[in-house]
């Protein structure tokens, strides 16, 4: 009986899936006219219309079961008419989002790890029972580098950075809590726990699913291998040629110093060279900065965050232990 039953589930399954891809297909569709009307029309329009007619955008994608490209358009929406350089910004935005959606369009013509990569960008994500079947697992002794909480006030986004003391490999955990709660999902900075872990498929594998646990928590103290900025600019660079649509890319900096400055903003400097990092711009006004200075008393540190096009943004420094930073 279970033989005969289970190439009826696969059917469906793949039915629903190809129904989903049509769906998407037709928001992307959808959105690519959405981008043309907007260049056509001229940004200064755009500005005066104000967030209205992305957040109509975002609601038509959802109904597309498309929240990526949902999330990218209320992006286009916080973008119009903020700040001095906002029609630079929004003329970046609108390019990758337009070869977001022509990539998808061709999805099947892709590369396969670059097609995994623009599936989930545009939202259809693999749940844990297709991802345990589709790779096995990858057991290690992860340290637990940040957990940090994010959210537009409808949900609140939990990222939680994982690194593997064996494989060397970073991973990214999710976890979403709506209405304002907390997700579930809480792991303590600092801790190691050895456990197994089904990643996401994509060109870059970052996203993962926490699986089975073999031990508890412990702490750890040595930082993972690190490298100086050019070498954090040269990962991110590299990661970038793989996924086009990468905000950032996970790094550790050995060796470098804090330093405000009043012109140019926080940056972090190479101690045994003469090159240096810019701190994230939307970090300027935030305490974790003072914090990581004060850890550092003006000597080398070792710094975990995030390498990007915006700049570095610092998640933890290691003093005597690792200190999460609020930024």
């Amino acid at each position: 009986m279970d033989a005969e039953f289970v190439p009826r589930d696969t059917d469906a399954a793949r039915r629903r899936a190809a129904a989903r891809a049509g769906r998407v297909a037709a928001g992307a569709s959808e959105l690519e006219q959405r981008l043309a009307d907007l260049l056509h029309g001229g940004f200064a329009s755009s500005a005066q219309a104000g967030r209205g007619p992305w957040e109509e955008t975002a609601a038509r994608m959802i109904d597309a079961q498309a929240p990526g490209l949902a999330a990218q358009a209320r992006e286009l929406g916080a973008t119009t008419g903020a700040g001095a350089d906002w029609a630079a910004r929004l003329l970046e935005r609108c390019a990758l989002l337009h070869t977001l959606n022509r990539a998808y369009l061709r999805v099947d013509r892709l590369p396969e790890g670059l097609a995994a990569t623009v599936r989930g960008r545009v939202g259809i994500t693999v749940d844990t029972a297709a991802l345990a079947s589709s790779a096995p697992p990858v057991r290690d002794h992860w340290l637990v580098l940040s957990q940090r909480d994010g959210g537009d006030g409808r949900l609140v986004t939990r990222r939680i950075w994982l690194h593997g003391r064996e494989t060397g490999r970073a991973a990214l955990l999710l976890s979403y809590g709506a209405g304002g709660r907390a997700p579930e999902l809480s792991l303590t900075t600092g801790l190691e726990l050895e456990a197994e872990l089904l990643f996401h498929p994509a060109a870059r594998p970052l996203r993962a699913v926490l699986a089975d646990r073999h031990a508890p928590p412990a702490p750890r103290a040595a930082p993972p291998p690190g490298g100086d900025t050019a070498a954090a600019l040269r990962a991110y660079g590299e990661a970038l040629r793989d996924d086009p649509w990468l905000e950032s890319w996970p790094v550790v900096l050995r060796d470098v110093i804090p330093v405000p400055d009043p012109r140019l903003g926080w940056q972090l400097a190479d101690a045994r060279g003469d090159s240096a990092i810019s701190v994230d711009a939307r970090c300027d006004d935030r305490r974790g900065l003072w914090q990581l200075a004060a850890v550092s008393g003006g000597e080398p540190v070792t710094v975990f965050g995030e390498c990007g096009h915006r700049g570095f943004l610092p998640l933890a420094v290691w003093g005597e232990e690792l200190v999460p930073l609020q930024v």
